[in-house]
């Protein structure tokens, strides 16, 4: 039997997040510190400070790390709560990357690790990035990856270029993927590691304008240069970081989709009080047949992902049946194409207005469009679902 009933007790967490982000959360998005490179981190310290003193900081962190630890589905409720603003996720400290890195962390970390990494970045003291892609390197194809690691049997000397690293400037905790060279003091291949941001070896070179303005501080490009780490740096086992990837990066779909969920279900609620409000050739314009349809076209769009994600949430919380990966790759792939033309349609009922900044769905619509590509577009997913389904 599929019950689509909420406990209370979820319900009530999720209507406190959803006033939080209306009532505290919302009012910033005129902030000037809302830059084109996304919110500084000044602005994220501010909205981090308030979701502390609302007592929901990091809500999704493990119980042992001092958070509520929902499950899979509680998280697709409580995300898309947190997601009616872009801000809103950076204010409760359950954003991209930091959150996909917190749940990775949480289970690959040691203890030492745990302490000096992991922590900081749940207290919302500071933030991490996952460098991984590369410019005509790693990305949608990680074993693409040019980034080279040295052992000499004592530290790694890492040598490469990445970009598109969201988080970079001013990011403490670094987790840091290259490729072991075979050597005569242990194993080698694609391997995560950990450091601080402000090592030696580790050049921001600039950071990237890009259409989307969601992320704080932006998206990055970095030069590492003969960045020496000891062999303790490493995350994990030597040579897994493949499989390390995977691991964060099923669930780190799905919630990416709760999120911008929250952010399409925004938008088509000011496109509903536009439509009601605004007049055109006598009446109300959602009373005419073009915008009512779009109006009924996005509401049955926002149910179907809402299901896909749950149904995908419940794959992973049965944790005998799998990893999750083939359906997430599946919600990824519908979801972020049917949010994007939700967001779409929100504007086009808006007319002018929609593409100004005298509403957030101008930019809930770029983001939109931005998001059809984070952890893999659509084209990816669906190649490896065809995979799938051929075996």
């Amino acid at each position: 039997m599929i019950d689509f009933d909420i406990p209370a007790d979820l319900a009530a967490l999720r209507d406190e997040i959803r006033a939080f982000v209306n009532d505290k959360v919302v009012p910033y998005e005129s902030d000037p510190r809302l830059t084109r490179h996304g919110p500084d981190d000044g602005l994220r310290a501010e909205l981090v400070e308030l979701a502390r003193e609302a007592g929901l900081l990091t809500f999704q962190a493990p119980k042992r790390f001092g958070g509520r630890e929902p499950s899979h589905r509680e998280q697709a409720v409580l995300f898309e709560a947190a997601g009616w603003s872009t801000l809103g996720p950076v204010a409760l400290n359950c954003a991209a990357p930091d959150e996909g890195n917190m749940f990775l962390l949480g289970k690959v970390a040691n203890t030492e690790q745990v302490e000096q990494f992991l922590l900081p970045v749940i207290d919302g003291h500071q933030r991490s990035v996952f460098a991984m892609t590369e410019p005509g390197g790693a990305g949608s194809d990680p074993n693409q990856l040019n980034t080279t690691a040295e052992f000499d049997g004592t530290d790694y000397v890492i040598n490469g270029h990445k970009w598109l690293i969201t988080g970079a400037h001013g990011a403490r905790t670094w987790i840091i993927m290259a490729r072991i060279a075979p050597n005569p003091h242990g194993g080698d291949g694609p391997t995560l590691f950990l450091c601080e941001g402000d090592t030696a070896g580790i050049e921001l070179e600039r950071v990237m304008n890009t259409m989307d303005r969601n992320y704080v501080e932006g998206h990055g490009v970095v030069r590492l240069t003969d960045l020496r780490l000891p062999a303790s740096a490493v995350l994990g086992e030597v040579g897994q970081a493949l499989r390390y990837a995977q691991l964060r990066l099923a669930p780190a779909r799905l919630t990416h989709c709760m999120r911008w969920l929250g952010a399409a279900s925004r938008a088509q609620s000011i496109a509903i009080k536009h439509a009601r409000e605004r007049t055109a050739f006598g009446k109300p314009i959602g009373e005419h047949q073009g915008v009512s349809f779009m109006i009924a076209d996005n509401e049955i769009a926002l149910q179907q992902c809402r299901l896909a994600i749950w149904w995908a949430c419940w794959t992973l919380d049965m944790g005998d049946r799998g990893t999750g990966r083939h359906e997430s790759s599946m919600v990824k792939a519908y979801v972020s194409e049917e949010l994007f033309k939700v967001a779409d349609r929100c504007v086009q009922i808006l007319g002018g207005i929609g593409i100004s900044d005298e509403t957030p769905v101008g930019m809930i619509f770029s983001d939109m469009r931005a998001f059809r590509l984070y952890d893999g577009p659509t084209e990816v997913h669906k190649y490896a679902i065809a995979r799938q389904v051929l075996r």
